[in-house]
């Protein structure tokens, strides 16, 4: 374990982000349940050990297209809306099945950027957010595709998980993608691309690097989660990307081990 990495150790609030395609398989685009069990075992492991948990949790429109057949993504908004009308429901009840099979509550909270932007709204979902981690809930939190409009949009789930760990100060954000971190290339078509495991500023050089979103289902690339990394250390919380192929990926992170990128910018500025 390297020594900079051993603050992640001490850690107490983290903000998870799982991605589309992290949660589903590519082939069919339906919900991979064994991997789904494994996510809500290792979150409920952590908060076991007295850390508090916030899921940020994409899927719905994915969930929710299959449920009624959609072989292609929609491109059209108020299909998009429907699918995750249907999509959300359906992927909240698997999450509060597999967690109660672990005898851990959790809760569901729909966000939209007026929640952020709107200081009412704002403090009151700050509150929310307290309470149930009082509780001991893992609350789980996506936006609410189905009332969003252009103006009101994230754009994508890796700048909400930031703005939810700011909102409730967080000191850590783990985003899992699809891929183990940052590249200096895009790794799917430059092999020679070089891994980079620890960034502690952005550069323009760095930003130059950000390519726009690899997958089909997904909507974040890199960019984004560059995005998100200066979002979430303005608030005072490190952020690492890394693969969730295998999510016990996330113990090995807490326990400071050297996986993903490490973003550790707080202390650099």
């Amino acid at each position: 374990m390297s020594d900079i990495r051993k603050n992640l150790k001490n850690k107490k609030r983290i903000v998870v982000k799982i991605g589309t395609t992290t949660i589903t398989h590519s082939d069919t685009g339906r919900l991979d349940l064994i991997k789904l069990e494994k996510l809500v075992r290792v979150l409920t492991d952590i908060r076991n050990q007295g850390k508090e948990i916030v899921l940020v949790s994409s899927g719905a429109i994915a969930v929710g297209r299959q449920a009624i057949g959609l072989v292609k993504r929609p491109e059209l908004r108020a299909v998009k809306q429907a699918c995750a009308a249907i999509g959300q429901a359906r992927l909240m009840m698997v999450y509060q099945k597999l967690f109660a099979e672990y005898n851990q509550v959790t809760a569901q909270i729909l966000m939209t950027k007026y929640t952020i932007e709107n200081r009412e709204s704002r403090h009151n979902a700050c509150s929310t957010f307290r309470e149930l981690l009082r509780m001991g809930v893992i609350p789980i939190v996506n936006e609410n595709d189905t009332v969003a409009t252009d103006e009101l949009d994230f754009g994508d789930n890796d700048t909400l998980s930031a703005l939810v760990a700011t909102l409730i100060k967080a000191d850590l954000l783990v985003l899992l993608s699809d891929i183990d971190g940052l590249y200096s290339d895009d790794p799917h078509s430059n092999p020679d691309a070089e891994f980079i495991s620890y960034v502690d500023k952005l550069d323009d050089r760095l930003l130059g690097m950000a390519k726009g979103t690899l997958s089909m289902s997904g909507t974040g690339g890199m960019e984004s989660k560059l995005s998100a990394a200066r979002i979430s250390s303005e608030a005072g919380a490190d952020m690492v990307i890394a693969n969730g192929k295998d999510v016990y990926v996330l113990d090995e992170i807490i326990s400071g081990a050297n996986v993903g990128t490490y973003f550790n910018l707080c202390d650099r500025k």
